[in-house]
């Protein structure tokens, strides 16, 4: 009996300790790959009334994919959705956008950015079903990649020379 507590407890020692280590381990690799939380945007009652209303994006409902793959060097932002219904004032102040706030959709799934005049910040970035995403972050250009298997779709934000510029290619 006493030997049987013996090894019940040495058990229970070294699998406390597997599991402290574990999560220790996972714990440490996670911290380095944390995102910034994302912005709500302020709505403003003049964009609400001025723009037509489109529905909005599901992260779980994308085009289907085109037939043949092509590399774009360049790309044009998507609307950007409002609601049909005019916003009630807010009696709190809302944080201001540092720049123009324009998203990419792709086959990968979508960046959005806020793109100011020196510089950009990436707002959010969401991949489609079926894709994992990846973001490098530098002084002078963000990069979004989706992948699936061996594809790769890369939302490119550069401003090094300039005005921000985003860049897509499939590869």
């Amino acid at each position: 009996m006493r030997r049987g507590l013996v090894h019940v407890l040495a058990w229970s020692l070294a699998t406390g300790a597997a599991v402290t280590l574990s999560w220790w381990g996972v714990h440490t690799v996670m911290a380095g790959t944390a995102y910034d939380p994302p912005r709500a945007l302020p709505i403003t009652a003049a964009d609400a009334t001025t723009q037509e209303s489109k529905p909005l994006a599901s992260s779980t409902r994308h085009p289907s994919p085109s037939p043949t793959k092509s590399a774009r060097t360049s790309a044009k932002p998507s609307a950007t959705p409002t609601p049909s219904v005019k916003p009630t004032p807010n009696p709190t102040p809302t944080p201001a956008v540092s720049g123009q706030v324009k998203a990419y959709d792709t086959d990968g799934g979508r960046a959005v950015f806020s793109l100011g005049t020196a510089d950009a910040t990436l707002v959010s970035a969401t991949p489609g079903a079926g894709w994992s995403m990846q973001v490098w972050k530098t002084e002078s250009w963000i990069r979004v990649e989706f992948s699936s298997g061996a594809d790769r779709v890369s939302v490119f934000c550069t401003w090094h020379d300039g005005p921000p510029h985003v860049e897509i290619g499939n590869y």
